[in-house]
């Protein structure tokens, strides 16, 4: 893959990870409307790892607290995270929908389902439902009440982002304003909820690739530009979209998903992928 590709798609990768607007949509309408190649397990585990370096990278400290905690030792000096001292627990049990969702609908999410007709129906069908969200949540608690009820909601909402289209992101933060958790809160905890999901996902993918032809290939220049203009640009969107929910609404990405979502079905209907 040439270096100009791997960085324009790292860069989309790094945007549209944490951004409530689907990834997986993005990438796969970038090479499909460019005609590149379609993506392999090397450039999987580039975009993995990348994301999963900013989200790691960015709360560091947090999960450091959160495991500190979780076992019982005072650390840290975030106030809400002190008051939740269970949240490691929470955010284990709200991982393992989205590992059971993997496990059973993995081939059909890498295969038949990544097609602009999912991509699009889905991009506009959790948009709708981020909207009722932002209209329906309350917004009155923070991460300091998050309890498992919670977890296991906002876990099982996780698990619809197998679908190519539909967003982790997005449908997390719906999740929780659904929970009644403020923006910023319901994005902080879904940021912290896909950190076990994007290492888990980059484990298995290192695992495939060491079975097929050992990790050695991955030491070249391509996916360390990869790694780091994912990760660089991943860091760079979770800090300011934090920022930015603190002081505004979701409606903005709302209706670029739903016009994104439009435009992905009339392009399906006039130029059928290959």
């Amino acid at each position: 893959m040439p270096l100009y590709q791997i960085v324009v798609l790292g860069i989309v990768q790094g945007l549209t990870e944490f951004l409530p607007v689907s990834s997986t949509a993005h990438l796969y309408l970038t090479s499909w409307i460019f005609g590149w190649q379609t993506e392999g397990l090397n450039f999987d585990i580039m975009l993995h790892i990348g994301t999963l370096l900013a989200v790691l990278i960015y709360f560091f400290r947090d999960w450091v607290q959160i495991a500190a905690q979780g076992f019982g030792m005072r650390f840290g000096h975030d106030k809400a995270l002190k008051r939740n001292p269970m949240l490691l627990w929470w955010l284990a049990i709200g991982s393992i929908p989205v590992g059971v969702a993997g496990l059973l609908f993995n081939k059909q999410a890498d295969g038949p389902w990544r097609n602009p007709f999912v991509i699009g129906g889905m991009l506009i069908g959790v948009g709708l439902l981020m909207l009722v969200a932002e209209n329906a949540g309350r917004q009155v608690r923070d991460l300091s009440m998050v309890t498992m009820a919670d977890s296991i909601g906002i876990g099982l909402a996780q698990a619809l982002a197998v679908i190519p289209g539909a967003s982790r992101s997005g449908t997390t933060i719906a999740a929780g304003l659904f929970r009644n958790l403020d923006r910023e809160s319901a994005a902080r905890f879904s940021f912290l909820l896909s950190t076990p999901a994007i290492g888990a996902a980059a484990g298995k993918a290192l695992y495939e690739i060491h079975k097929q032809h050992g990790l050695h290939d991955l030491l070249n220049t391509q996916f360390a530009v990869g790694v780091g203009v994912s990760a660089i640009t991943g860091c760079a969107v979770i800090a300011w979209f934090l920022q930015y929910l603190h002081r505004s609404t979701l409606r903005p990405f709302i209706y670029y998903r739903i016009v994104f979502g439009i435009i992905v079905l009339a392009l399906a209907f006039i130029r059928r992928p290959a």
